[in-house]
C-alpha cells in the first residue's frame, strides 16, 4: 500500500488536446484527479493521469515521487497520450502517425547540434514510432524484426524473452554442482537442482512477468506495456523513474534488453553458497525447497531494473543475508 504523502504536492495539469494548463495540489493522485476534474468540469470516473512528456501513466506510488510542478495529462478510460509528440504534430499541422511527421523530426534532428536538444528528439522520434496498442506480427512486422517466425504476438515473444532469463538462473544453479567435490554433497545437491528444474518448468519458467496479457498479479508492466524501474537492490524505489515500454517499436524492445533482473539477496554470493553448505549436513529432503527456489527465481527477491540501476558490487545486506543462514539452520 502506497505510504501516505506529508505534503501538498503542486503539479500542472491539462487535458489531451488542450493548451490551458491549471495548477492542483494533492496529497494523492485520486485527489489530484478529482481535483483537475472539478476544475475541468469533467466526469472524474474513469479518468487516468500520464505525465505530458511521454505518456508515462502515473499510479498512486509514482505519484509519491513526482518532483513538484510536474506537468500531467488527463486522459478518459481507453485513450492515450504520445507525449510531446502531440504538440508537434500540432505545430507542423501533421497526424502523429503520418510518415510525414515522422520525416520532419528526423530532419530536425539531422540539423540540431545541442546534445541536450538531440537527446529529447530521439526521444520524442522514439515515441512517434510507438504501436504499443499493435499485438500481432503481421500489424507491426518492424518490431519483429530479427525474432524468429515461430513468435506471432509480442506478448508471446516477450514470455519468451522472460522465461530464457529464468532458465539462465536455473543453469547457473547446475552447473554450481561441478565445483563440489564431496560425492554425497554432490548428488544432493543434484536432486535439489532437478526438483527446481521441475517446479519451474510447472510454472512456465514465470514467463507471465513480462506478459502484458497475463493477469495483473502475475505481471511486471501495465495492460499496455509499460515497465517501471523498480530501483537498485537497497533502495525501496527508483530515484531516476525510469520506465520502458518494449512492445512500443524495435528500439525499445532492443533497450528493454538491457534492464536486468536483479537478486536482492545475491544468487552467486550467497544463496546457492548457503544451500550448498546446508547439504553437508542434510539430504536433500530435509532442504526448504521452496524457500530457496522463491529466492532464486522469483519476484520475491528479484527486482526488475534500469541498466544504471543495477549495481554489479557486491550487495551489502547483511540483515537480509544472515536470515537465510538462520532459517536454513533452524530446519
Amino acid at each position: 500500500m502506497p505510504k501516505a504523502q506529508t505534503k501538498l504536492k503542486p503539479l500542472k495539469v491539462r487535458r489531451a488536446g488542450e493548451t490551458k494548463k491549471v495548477g492542483v495540489a494533492a496529497f494523492t493522485l485520486k485527489e489530484l484527479i478529482k481535483k483537475a476534474c472539478g476544475l475541468f468540469q469533467m466526469p472524474a470516473s474513469k479518468v487516468q493521469c500520464c505525465l505530458y512528456e511521454d505518456g508515462t501513466v502515473v499510479t498512486e506510488d509514482y505519484f509519491l515521487h513526482l518532483p513538484d510542478n510536474t506537468e500531467l495529462v488527463l486522459l478518459p478510460d481507453g485513450e492515450s497520450w504520445n507525449g510531446m509528440a502531440y504538440d508537434l504534430s500540432q505545430i507542423l499541422g501533421l497526424d502523429r502517425h503520418s510518415e510525414e511527421l515522422i520525416t520532419a523530426a528526423q530532419q530536425l534532428l539531422t540539423d540540431e547540434h545541442s546534445a541536450k536538444r538531440r537527446k529529447i528528439l530521439s526521444e520524442l522520434l522514439c515515441n512517434l514510432k510507438d504501436n504499443a496498442e499493435l499485438e500481432n506480427r503481421e500489424e507491426d512486422e518492424d518490431w519483429f524484426e530479427g525474432i524468429d517466425l515461430r513468435f506471432k504476438t509480442k506478448s508471446s515473444y516477450m514470455k519468451h524473452n522472460c522465461e530464457q532469463r529464468i532458465r539462465s538462473y536455473l543453469k547457473e544453479v547446475d552447473s554450481h554442482a561441478h565445483t563440489i567435490h564431496n560425492a554425497k554433497q554432490k548428488s544432493e545437491y543434484q536432486k535439489v537442482a532437478a526438483s527446481m528444474a521441475e517446479k519451474l518448468k510447472s510454472m512456465r519458467y514465470h514467463g507471465s512477468y513480462f506478459d502484458r496479457t497475463e493477469k495483473e498479479l502475475h505481471r511486471l508492466c501495465t495492460k499496455e506495456g509499460w515497465f517501471s524501474c523498480q530501483g537498485a537492490f537497497n533502495l525501496d524505489q527508483c530515484e531516476l523513474l525510469h520506465s520502458i515500454n518494449p512492445y512500443g517499436n524495435r528500439e525499445s524492445r532492443i533497450l528493454f534488453s538491457t534492464w536486468n533482473l536483479d537478486h536482492r539477496i545475491e544468487k552467486k554470493r550467497t544463496i546457492i553458497p548457503t544451500l550448498v553448505n546446508a547439504l553437508q549436513s542434510k539430504k536433500s529432503s530435509d532442504i526448504n525447497l521452496d524457500y530457496f527456489y522463491k529466492l532464486l527465481f522469483t519476484r520475491e527477491n528479484l527486482k526488475l531494473v534500469h541498466i544504471v540501476c543495477h549495481k554489479k558490487g557486491a550487495h551489502d545486506l547483511t540483515c537480509d543475508s544472515r536470515q537465510v543462514y538462520r532459517r536454513v539452520k533452524r530446519k
